[in-house]
């Protein structure tokens, strides 16, 4: 029997809801557990502390007498207070309700404000702003009394609304929040107006997250509880003090974020097929978000109770545990990213490249730049990736190929530009910025990378229609900024696809080494071990997935067990010092592991310097 929270999502998601996913569970009792399989649903049991319900929180917030409840872009705000106004009404307290848009700037004004990080209209890139959140206010600070009854000041910038006050900090998850975006439900901090999906993501992006992430930073030590806003008929919470136990505890030992998926234009069906709990009705899937941890959460459990929080919390709180020697460099940035392209009975990404660094300091205000690999989880016979030019390649004719055939909409025939590589299971292929390439149909790839996500410079998409069925927008201008085009001919096979090899060995286990290029900041090593072997972190993190074999049981220094399947990705935190790894099947098991290197003090030179000024020229575009 479905949960009232299940029914409104299926019943009235359009109204403030667009996805095929399932709300995350609120209780345990909801999950059906994958057997011995993939869990789209990972949490971490709490060993002290307490999530509690709405009931709670309105007797805590009646003892404080006036309280400020802030939080994320994407709460539903007035649902929120509908719900605190019940359980205040059966308590017979009167409530007197503050809301923050009432000290916000007029519309026009924030639209002036954030204008110059916003790059053309046509453009999914702007730059990453410089602004506050005190930079949408115009009010005074005020101290509020009771009288009769209490105060509750609502909304995004509560805490700036009232200096004194207790905070309760109700956060959404990043995916949540791009499904109510897409049913129109909510909209930019500030804004009123009417705008398109893919221009309120940018604003997001650019602008919204950054300010409340800064924000957040900025108020932490007034804030005594945080909330889980993504349920409509329910608020599970915790106190500020047990969250930060539940983040100390993982950040020594290990987690999984939740993972999140999409469907997309040349996705296909291999997760669809061997991942329970999955939209069998949705066309295809693309993308899982694996660990993409700017929109990935962190799920804690107690008493059966769920509640999400996104994963900036642990690196603003644990960042020297979670990244140890690395955490001058990056602090809370975390590094690296893994996510999945499927393409098994789906199409080619297109044709595309990611900016230099220096490229996406200057234009975009990040601080590392979108450094691939593609580890081939598995692929069909005919596989291939795109990778580097042919030898003789001529840029100039490559450009009116690539501009004559989007300007009339005609297939080209890109291998008379890019190399083809064959793909098979276990590959390891090296994208720098500034390479050409491309997964092809029929493979299963694990994207390892560094963080940046939505830099995709597309040349060539195949003429083909993006699921909402306009054509999908293509960057040539952006992309002939970047190319590299060295990286062609024998180069690209000697420089480009990885050469394993044996590093350390044991009786029943070896390290081996998949080099990465030097532009790469991260390696991957793949550990590969018939029962067991033993790692230790060298005060750096790990991140690693369970490449081939059904089950093993990591254990690290803390004592703490996780059980991990096949495909599923797990971060070992450098605060965690060692770690066991033991296999639960009879056959090999392989792990790949991805590191930063030791040396990558070039990242700490010419720190990104956020410009005001807007990329040039280009059109919009998505991640792949």
């Amino acid at each position: 029997m479905k949960s009232k929270t299940d029914r409104l999502s299926d019943e009235g998601a359009s109204s403030w809801r667009k996805s095929g996913e399932r709300l995350l569970p609120s209780d345990i009792s909801q999950i059906v557990p994958a057997k011995n399989g993939y869990d789209i649903y990972p949490y971490h049991p709490m060993a002290s502390g307490n999530i509690a319900d709405i009931g709670q929180l309105a007797d805590w917030i009646i003892d404080q007498g006036t309280v400020s409840i802030d939080g994320y872009v994407g709460v539903l705000w007035k649902q929120l207070a509908e719900l605190l106004q019940r359980e205040f009404d059966q308590r017979g307290v009167r409530v007197n309700w503050i809301p923050t848009s009432d000290f916000m700037k007029e519309s026009a004004a924030i639209d002036a404000l954030v204008s110059p990080f916003l790059g053309p209209a046509d453009s999914v890139w702007g730059t990453k702003t410089s602004l506050m959140l005190t930079d949408f206010f115009d009010m005074p600070q005020r101290k509020l009394e009771t009288t009769d009854g209490i105060n509750v000041v609502l909304g995004i910038g509560a805490a700036l609304v009232c200096t004194e006050t207790p905070v309760v900090y109700v956060d959404i998850p990043k995916n949540e929040i791009q499904y109510r975006m897409r049913a129109g439900a909510i909209k930019n901090v500030g804004y009123v107006g009417e705008a398109s999906a893919a221009a309120v993501y940018k604003r997001f992006y650019f602008v919204d997250w950054v300010v409340l992430n800064n924000h957040k930073e900025a108020i932490l030590n007034r804030i005594q509880a945080v909330a889980d806003g993504q349920q409509l008929d329910r608020l599970h919470w915790m106190f500020m003090a047990d969250l930060k136990d539940a983040l100390h505890h993982i950040a020594h030992s290990v987690f999984r974020v939740r993972p999140w998926f999409e469907a997309g234009a040349w996705g296909g069906h291999w997760m669809q097929n061997r991942f329970a709990g999955l939209n069998k009705e949705e066309v295809n899937y693309a993308w899982s978000f694996e660990l993409i941890v700017p929109e990935n959460g962190l799920v804690f459990e107690n008493g059966g109770k769920l509640l999400e929080v996104a994963f900036d919390w642990l690196m603003l709180f644990e960042q020297e545990a979670i990244l140890g020697k690395h955490a001058e460099i990056f602090k809370t940035e975390f590094p690296i990213r893994f996510d999945f392209l499927d393409t098994f009975e789906g199409g080619n990404l297109s044709i595309q490249c990611h900016p230099s660094l220096s490229y996406i300091r200057e234009n975009f205000g990040e601080h590392i730049t979108q450094d691939e690999t593609y580890y081939i989880l598995d692929s069909k016979a005919d596989a291939k990736v795109y990778l580097g030019f042919q030898e003789d390649i001529d840029p100039s004719d490559f450009r009116q190929a690539l501009e004559r055939s989007q300007a009339v909409q005609q297939e080209l025939n890109i291998e008379q530009y890019v190399q083809a590589m064959p793909a098979k299971k276990h590959d390891l292929f090296l994208i720098p910025n500034g390479t050409v390439h491309s997964a092809g149909v029929n493979n299963l790839v694990l994207e390892i990378s560094a963080t940046p996500y939505i830099f995709t410079f597309k040349m060539y998409d195949w003429v083909r229609l993006g699921l909402d069925g306009s054509p999908r927008p293509i960057n040539i201008e952006h992309a002939f900024r970047n190319l590299n085009f060295d990286r062609k001919g024998k180069r690209v096979e000697e420089e480009l696809i990885a050469k394993p090899y044996v590093l350390e060995n044991g009786e029943d286990w070896s390290i081996m080494h998949l080099p990465t290029h030097a532009d790469h900041f991260y390696d991957v090593h793949r550990l590969e071990f018939d029962n067991d072997m033993s790692v230790q972190t060298r005060n750096c993190c790990h991140v690693l997935m369970l490449v081939e074999g059904v089950c093993i049981v990591v254990e690290t220094a803390d004592g703490s067990e996780k059980v991990l399947h096949y495909a599923e990705t797990f971060v070992i935190p450098a605060g965690a010092k060692s770690y066991r790894l033991r296999n639960m099947d009879n056959e090999r098991a392989k792990v790949i592991k991805a590191f930063v290197k030791d040396d990558v003090t070039y990242l700490l030179q010419h720190e990104a310097k956020t410009k005001q000024s807007t990329p040039n020229g280009g059109k919009s575009g998505d991640f792949s």
